[in-house]
């Protein structure tokens, strides 16, 4: 009978009741990650349009204002639908995840909640702020004067930005927890600022709102890049490519600048994450970089090892030590493939899009002309779901490199999960809801597309438009 349980979980010094229970809940707590792992992903595509594509809107809008160009208008007018549609998607979303907290976590909620509490509050009024502007941008477009309506705008990427950064800061507290001390076990002395405003906040923020603007740009010029292939090449469809690829090219090659921060970051605060990345078992001086391959038993196997430049990376020097796996018991380790394996993802498909964005900037700069090449614009097409795979990644190495914390070193996500049954089912629910969402959303977005952008044959040019509206 002994034979047939999971090793580590039972044993023969073990009753058989306390053994089925362990199995129980390691059964329930896979089902809870896997759980807020599936809302997260569903949830953070939205999260970079809720981020960047309001300023993408008004970049078109603000165009149209300085040119008098009336392309730039149809352009924002129809961006504006597909960013409020996307808005009420990311409320159901967000309203899952939030609830989820709460649910699946009830112990870190409890314990914690007033610590990082204060920044969900943050968040919860930048979100209602969004949502009001974005009701009156988008039904103000023939009610408001021009530049009246463009500063309307400038609140609803204002509150995407604050809202992204309050909720990056709960992730980088859980990181590298301050403002509070334990006496007795308990939470005291809560400094909500300090907590807010932890270390971890602000290369996390810089490099997420980076990846939305890559994440938006490289999708929405994949869509134009589609129609471009199909040869619809008027010069509507020509604003709506060059714009966002043009915005996520300028902004690709600065992420890489910015991840090179961060990854020092996570050197200096969280080392065993570090040698996870690399899966550098052992401590050392002039540690090398290892290229693909697979960790098994204690080294990577299969690997391209590029001697000193992972000590290079961490800490600028060559010769520069570098915590390893060996720094940290065996039951504090994350699980090693997964995290390198995501990072390494994370950072080749990253490298890609900013070798795509170098060719078109090179173009662009010594030509004046877009790229001719097929095999270019096929590229494009594939930049979007590369970006949106590149995030994921990123969120994985990031989460699951700090496993097996909730709080790193602080408390432990075994200790976090919620004791009621049900878990597993409620993850079915929520994939066969999500799937419902999505397919609605497609359904939605298609039933957009197929409205040509039509340029109004006595559209007016901003002035008169103002006017009109005074």
């Amino acid at each position: 009978m002994f034979e047939l349980l999971p090793s580590g979980v039972a044993s023969m010094a073990l009753p058989l009741g306390r053994s089925v229970r362990a199995i129980v809940e390691q059964t329930d707590l896979v089902a809870a990650r896997q759980t807020q792992a599936l809302s997260f992903a569903f949830h953070i595509v939205l999260v970079c349009f809720g981020v960047a594509f309001p300023a993408l809107v008004l970049v078109m809008e603000g165009l149209w204002l300085r040119t008098g160009d009336p392309v730039y208008r149809v352009i924002a007018r129809r961006w504006s639908r597909v960013m409020l549609v996307l808005f009420a998607v990311g409320v159901v979303s967000g309203t899952i995840l939030s609830f989820e907290f709460g649910l699946l976590w009830p112990r870190f909620t409890a314990r914690f909640g007033e610590v990082f509490g204060f920044a969900f509050a943050l968040e919860g009024f930048a979100f209602f702020l969004e949502a009001i502007f974005i009701a009156i941008y988008v039904y103000g477009w023939d009610r408001l004067r021009p530049r009246t309506h463009f500063l309307a705008g400038l609140p609803v990427v204002g509150a995407g930005l604050a809202g992204s950064l309050f909720v990056l800061s709960v992730n980088g507290w859980m990181n590298n927890p301050t403002g509070f001390d334990l006496v007795d076990g308990k939470v005291a002395n809560v400094r909500p600022l300090e907590a807010l405003f932890n270390v971890q906040l602000w290369h996390t923020f810089v490099h997420m709102t980076l990846a939305a603007y890559m994440v938006v740009g490289f999708v929405t010029a994949g869509v134009y890049a589609l129609a471009w292939l199909r040869s619809r090449r008027d010069r509507i469809h020509r604003v709506a490519l060059v714009v966002p690829l043009t915005i996520a090219c300028l902004v690709a090659p600065v992420q890489i600048v910015v991840g090179d921060w961060a990854g020092r970051q996570v050197a200096s605060s969280q080392p065993v994450k570090l040698a996870a990345f690399e899966g550098l078992q052992r401590t050392q001086t002039g540690a090398p970089l290892n290229l693909l391959g697979w960790y098994r038993d204690g080294r990577i196997v299969g690997g391209i090892e590029i001697p000193h430049l992972l000590s290079l990376l961490a800490t600028h020097d060559p010769n520069g030590r570098v915590p390893g796996l060996d720094t940290a018991a065996p039951e504090d380790r994350p699980p090693v493939n997964v995290v390198r394996i995501s990072f390494q993802l994370m950072v080749g498909l990253g490298t890609g899009l900013a070798a795509l964005s170098g060719i078109y900037l090179w173009v662009w700069w010594r030509r004046r002309r877009l790229p001719r090449s097929v095999w270019f614009w096929r590229a494009v097409v594939v930049s979007g779901p590369a970006a949106i795979m590149a995030l994921w990644a990123g969120w994985t190495t990031t989460e699951v490199g700090r496993q097996p914390w909730i709080v790193y070193r602080v408390m432990r996500t075994s200790e976090a999960v919620t004791a009621a049954e049900g878990v597993p089912i409620g993850l079915i629910v929520l994939l066969v809801t999500y799937l419902a969402l999505g397919a609605v959303t497609l359904w939605v977005m298609r039933r957009m597309s197929r409205t040509p952008l039509q340029i109004p044959p006595d559209a007016p040019p901003p002035a008169a438009a103002s006017a009109e509206s005074g």
